[in-house]
């Protein structure tokens, strides 16, 4: 399989389960609603475990993340050949993967009439809009995901098909401890690719897809990759 095929097969997948888990809390007369933050935070460890391990396994990087990409790069850790198309295959699948998860929750978008929520299944927004702040929590949550998958990535003894779990429990760990802010995107495409299907797909009743912070989780998350790459070298 190729670089593509593994980045996109895999970061769909980190969005079916990840949007997924969001959509059965937050949605109307689902099984899952009220489910809270617990439900949303093992789920998209979860997803991030089969997401990277599908991803390796087909040839891609298990990156699934233009922040970890870029990172990569920053520190000769990937050649900046692969950018392209890396970033153009976590884009995809992450816009693929959400389309999928409106087909599956359809009746549910459908009949759930806070425009709020249907928004939050597609993306993050900030509890408390201070841009610079969420800028700041962004960066600090993509630094201890990226910082601590390049001390996980040489393992002095392989784990076989457990190696994507010490990067799931990770980001277990910050979506526990630093996703109260701003819903803990770490991950430019897997807010900005939702996003754009929120604003194009036919969901009845739904509010305008808060383009005035669209930045804020492309931003900090790149930022935060970078300052952490640069600290792993230093060190």
């Amino acid at each position: 399989m190729s670089a593509f095929t593994g980045e996109f097969i895999g970061t769909a997948l980190l969005i079916i389960l990840g949007d997924g888990v969001v959509a059965n809390v937050v949605l109307d007369k689902t099984k899952g609603n009220g489910g809270g933050l617990i439900a949303i935070t093992f789920g998209w460890a979860i997803a991030v475990f089969l997401g990277v391990y599908t991803s390796t396994s087909l040839g891609g990087s298990g990156h699934l993340n233009p922040a970890v990409t870029i990172a990569m790069v920053s520190i000769n850790k990937l050649d900046p050949s692969l950018i392209a198309t890396y970033l153009g295959a976590q884009f995809a699948g992450a816009f693929t993967g959400v389309v999928i998860v409106w087909l599956t929750y359809k009746n549910h978008f459908d009949d759930t009439n806070n425009k709020d929520l249907k928004l939050a299944v597609f993306c993050t927004g900030p509890s408390i809009r201070k841009p610079i702040y969420n800028i700041i929590t962004e960066a600090v949550g993509t630094f201890v995901l990226i910082f601590g998958a390049l001390l996980m990535s040489a393992p002095v003894q392989s784990m076989g098909t457990l190696d994507a779990l010490p990067v799931a429990l990770l980001v277990l760990g910050i979506g526990l401890s630093l996703g109260g802010p701003t819903g803990y995107a770490i991950n430019p495409a897997r807010d900005l690719g939702p996003r754009i299907a929120h604003f194009i797909l036919p969901i009845p009743n739904k509010r305008d897809s808060d383009w005035g912070y669209a930045l804020i989780p492309v931003i900090g998350p790149i930022i935060g990759g970078l300052i952490a790459a640069f600290v792993f070298k230093l060190l």
